[in-house]
């Protein structure tokens, strides 16, 4: 019986493949060439649109900017001895490490927080929405809300709203003395008195440079020196605006139709040293009392004439790149917080809950369970984002503005400028574009492996 046994069980005893008739051999291949003719177009278009430009980019960046000279490496030496080009690199950079990382932190935290509202939906298609904006627009959006101009720039008129509300701001910016009247300019942008004044003596410091329509609303006609009191043993005087509406009035003088400068700040200054300080009055006039016996210099101190506080330089050689990196957060956060609750939403429930039986509080489910759990979600999204802002070119070619398109430029930017934006070196551009295809092709190869990874 074992005998009959193994020669059932042979190899010799097996049955023979089964060979499939020619008609499904004629089949099968019929559907492999339908299927080729399906996907031949896209092949076509997918070499004509890829794989020809990328392989004639290659080729054009060992030529000169001409296309005529073979010129080796030079193309690609040239790229790290070029400071623009250096300066686009080191940008990169700081966008690679920056946006990715910010991006990932605000989707992970907005995602967590928002399984905790009630109008979570609605939160969600809220922050998703910039998707929905082209970079054009976004760009353009964006400059406009950078400007430097209050009037113009909605965050600088923030700025300016909340700095003057604490701090104040002058009301004569643009307030100067006449030439050879009485005051002269110090190194600090004050005006002061040129000869020295008594006590008991009423001074008229004469100043121009105000339009009638800049007056506070509380400013009445200016007292004339004359026509003030003279106190023995005070200091007193008026602030005036020595220009007379129509014509007329004699310079130097106060004139009737003459207008005081009221809260304009005046010290009282002995040895160069501010002894008093007081501020004039709706006509003007000013007094100091309690001062001592003898000579002082009278002061219109810088703060009187301080321009107004313009806000934040958003677009300079400075804060460009942060600036324009807050453009790329406002447009992409929804997309990591999207993609990141998605992960969340599947993350099994009985692990979180068993913690909270255990006693852990949210912060610590938050930090030993959810994030752990939702570590490959994040790198997904960190690698797809890190890929995306390597080719960012439309927010930075349209919000910094061109005396400062070097400081913000960067490796996409840089080729458009050195190959057609008045460089015309295509075979330097040619060379960036290969620099950033490799830099862009190690974290696309990473982002695929983790998708079959995670399929299987």
């Amino acid at each position: 019986m074992t005998a009959t046994l193994a020669k059932e069980t042979s190899p010799a005893s097996a049955p023979p493949p089964v060979t499939p008739p020619p008609g499904a051999r004629r089949a099968r291949r019929r559907g492999r060439v339908i299927a080729l003719l399906f996907v031949f177009p896209a092949l076509l278009l997918l070499g004509a649109l890829v794989l020809y430009p990328a392989l004639f980019s290659v080729g054009r960046s060992f030529f000169d900017a001409s296309g005529t000279r073979f010129v080796g490496d030079d193309n690609y030496t040239e790229i790290f001895r070029d400071p623009a080009t250096l300066k686009a690199v080191r940008n990169t950079a700081i966008w690679v490490v920056v946006a990715p990382t910010l991006l990932t932190g605000l989707g992970l935290i907005l995602a967590v927080l928002v399984e905790k509202i009630r109008w979570a939906t609605a939160f969600k298609l809220l922050l998703f929405m910039p998707m929905a904006v082209s970079f054009l627009a976004a760009g353009i959006i964006f400059r406009l809300a950078y400007d430097e101009d209050p009037d113009k720039g909605v965050l600088n008129a923030a700025v300016v709203s909340v700095h003057d509300a604490f701090e104040g701001t002058s009301s004569y910016p643009t307030a100067r003395p006449r030439p050879d009247q009485g005051l002269t300019e110090g190194g600090d942008g004050s005006y002061r008195t040129g000869t020295s004044v008594s006590l008991g003596d009423p001074v008229a410091l004469g100043l121009v440079g105000v339009a009638p329509d800049d007056l506070p609303g509380g400013a009445r006609p200016a007292r004339g020196a004359d026509g003030l009191k003279a106190v023995p043993g005070e200091l007193s005087g008026v602030v005036y605006l020595d220009f007379t509406p129509g014509g007329g009035g004699t310079q130097g003088e106060v004139d009737a139709r003459e207008s005081g400068l009221p809260e304009m700040t005046v010290e009282a200054v002995r040895d160069g040293r501010t002894v008093a300080s007081t501020t004039t009055g709706a006509d003007g006039t000013f007094r100091f009392t309690g001062l001592d016996r003898g000579g002082y210099d009278l002061r219109l101190p810088a703060a009187n004439f301080a321009p107004p506080y313009d806000g934040i330089s958003w677009l300079g050689p400075t804060l460009v790149t942060p600036a324009i990196i807050g453009a790329y957060l406002w447009i992409w956060t929804g997309f990591a917080m999207v993609l990141i609750g998605a992960g969340l939403s599947a993350l099994p429930r009985d692990a979180l809950e068993a913690a909270r039986i255990d006693g852990a509080n949210e912060w610590q489910i938050f930090r030993k369970i959810t994030v752990p759990l939702l570590a490959p979600v994040l790198t997904v999204v960190f690698v797809t984002l890190v890929i995306n802002v390597m080719k960012v070119f439309d927010l930075v070619y349209i919000i910094a503005p061109g005396p400062v398109q070097e400081d913000a430029t960067v490796l996409a930017t840089q080729m458009w400028l050195v190959s057609f934006g008045g460089g015309n070196d295509q075979g330097l551009g040619s060379a960036l574009g290969v620099l950033l295809l490799l830099l862009v092709v190690p974290a696309m190869v990473f982002n695929v492996r983790r998708f079959r990874r995670s399929q299987r």
